[in-house]
């Protein structure tokens, strides 16, 4: 049986566009080679790291959750292992709370910005101008 998991990892920050891309797709290559099924995967960015890692103070982060056997992530994270461009890994077994916050997480980021999206600003720029000539008035 498959169970599902949940894998940050860092990336050195000196690689560029391309090759932080190239490298998410290797590793995203290797799951679903082995007969892994990606379920969600997300980009954090460029962030600043709490503590120096080989000597670097920030890193980009990549999430990948993914259903998979045991043997599937021993593989990816030997693979973590032996590429240098990722400075560090973690890897979690998901029980049913941790998939069903996940999805809830990722419900609520999809929400936003239609949420966002649905007022217009427009009409805040309009309260704007109005408390203004209230003020001088």
């Amino acid at each position: 049986m498959a169970n599902q998991y949940e894998t940050v990892f860092i990336m050195t920050p000196v690689l560029s566009e391309e090759q932080m891309k190239e490298t998410v797709q290797k590793f995203e290559s290797i799951l679903t080679g082995k007969g892994a099924e990606i379920v969600h995967q997300e980009s954090w960015g460029l962030r600043k790291l709490e503590y120096p890692i080989q000597k670097k103070s920030s890193g980009f982060y990549h999430l990948f959750e993914f259903k998979a056997d045991g043997d599937v992530v021993g593989e990816l994270e030997l693979q973590f292992r032996r590429d240098e461009r990722i400075m560090r890994f973690l890897t979690v077994t998901m029980d049913k709370y941790a998939i069903a916050f996940a999805e809830k997480r990722r419900n609520n980021r999809k929400e936003k910005p239609a949420q966002e999206e649905e007022k217009p600003v427009a009409e805040q720029d309009t309260v704007n101008e109005e408390t203004k000539t209230e003020e001088q008035a």
